[in-house]
């Protein structure tokens, strides 16, 4: 694997692709600065060697160009004040300032580029933006793992131009090297945890787990057409209707490769998407009419936290209910602590991004783990097997 420890950055400008894609308030204020904590090792080695930082970034999906409400300069104050010294800012990635900017930065400082998704070319990974981009600097590092399945200009195209000089950043080089941990070399017993809504979003994943894991532990709202397909009622919990004979598949498929399934045996259930609604406990395939399922009962709890208490390695994408609100945050912060504690006995554990990441840092328990991912997405697709666009590029 090509890493920025293989060489010293003095006198070199690094175009760093970073992940700076982060939640803001209404008066642009960052609520979770996570990824951009992440990226600060990479950034630190290559001023401590003596170079120059040229970061480069999207943010959000600006739909026209320019929107005040995705401008990178939101992050300049935060950004300044983690790496302790002042942060330049283009206001354009490939424009004048952009060029002047990067063509008088001395070794030790840094320039954030203006958000790249304010030109269309970006995401089209169109050859001709990338150049534009790639002249800004002497070596190309990606460092930005949530976008690594998109072949965007920043992500993959830019890499042509540096056929010598492209490396991986520390966050690339961890969830690589921890995605490879999982599907290579997991110590048994190992149980993935698969929440979130929809089946159809991780049925590649499970499909790929299946032959991996011992124990796979389904919750969420996709448990709720698992329920379905197997002849009970779910009132109006969410279901992939279109998806009943896949969850009869997956059932048939653990069965036949001794894979351990879990499903829930109870739910705690709701009369409206609401804080404020009331609320009971169903078992799984009880849910009355009116009623929907929004997060695992006390019953489903004690036993997924016994499974994943007694694992060596575990795997958790996706919430087991609506962890955002008070109500239904039970089932998935029992599963957060259930990890924590296998991890202090020696389990390995990774968080698989999205969702989950956003649970265990709401419990602030994201240094209890061995490893959170940054990247949903990228990870979701790399565990199926599939060739991510910005890993390639640094590769060939």
């Amino acid at each position: 694997m090509k890493t920025i420890d293989q060489l010293n950055f003095s006198g070199k400008k690094a175009l760093i692709r970073v992940d700076f894609n982060v939640p803001l308030d209404e008066n642009y204020n960052i609520t979770d600065d996570n990824r951009i904590t992440a990226a600060l090792p990479t950034i630190k080695k290559i001023l401590n060697d003596g170079g120059s930082v040229i970061l480069m970034s999207h943010l959000g999906r600006p739909k026209d160009g320019p929107t005040e409400k995705y401008s990178l300069k939101h992050v300049i104050p935060h950004l300044s004040k983690l790496l302790g010294q002042e942060v330049k800012f283009a206001d354009d990635c490939i424009g004048e300032d952009a060029v002047k900017k990067a063509g008088e930065l001395k070794g030790g400082e840094v320039l954030l580029l203006e958000n790249l998704r304010f030109y269309k070319e970006e995401e089209k990974g169109d050859k001709d933006f990338a150049q534009k981009l790639a002249r800004l600097g002497d070596v190309y590092v990606n460092d930005a793992f949530g976008t690594a399945h998109r072949a965007h200009a920043s992500t993959a195209i830019i890499a042509q131009f540096f056929p010598d000089a492209k490396y991986f950043g520390y966050v690339m080089a961890a969830e690589l090297a921890n995605a490879e941990k999982i599907l290579n070399s997991a110590a048994k017993p190992f149980t993935a945890i698969m929440g979130g809504s929809k089946v159809s979003d991780k049925i590649l994943l499970i499909e790929k787990l299946l032959d991996k894991v011992d124990n796979l532990i389904i919750g969420g709202g996709m448990a709720y057409t698992f329920a379905k397909a197997d002849g009970g009622t779910i009132g109006t919990s969410l279901v992939e209707l279109d998806k009943l004979d896949l969850a009869l598949e997956i059932v048939k498929k653990a069965k036949d490769k001794g894979v351990n399934l879990y499903l829930p045996l109870d739910n705690v259930i709701a009369d409206a998407f609401s804080n404020d609604a009331n609320t009971n406990t169903a078992k799984t395939g009880q849910i009355p009419d009116g009623w929907m399922g929004l997060d695992i009962g006390p019953e489903t709890v004690k036993v997924f936290s016994k499974v994943v208490a007694e694992s060596k390695t575990i795997l958790w994408n996706g919430p087991m209910g609506v962890f955002e609100m008070e109500k239904f945050l039970v089932g998935t912060k029992a599963i957060a602590d259930a990890v924590v504690e296998a991890t202090k006995k020696g389990a390995f554990s990774l968080i698989g991004g999205g969702d989950s990441a956003a649970a265990v840092s709401k419990f602030n328990l994201t240094d209890e783990v061995s490893y959170v991912s940054t990247g949903g997405g990228a990870l979701l697709e790399y565990m199926e097997g599939k060739e991510l666009p910005g890993v390639k590029a640094i590769n060939e």
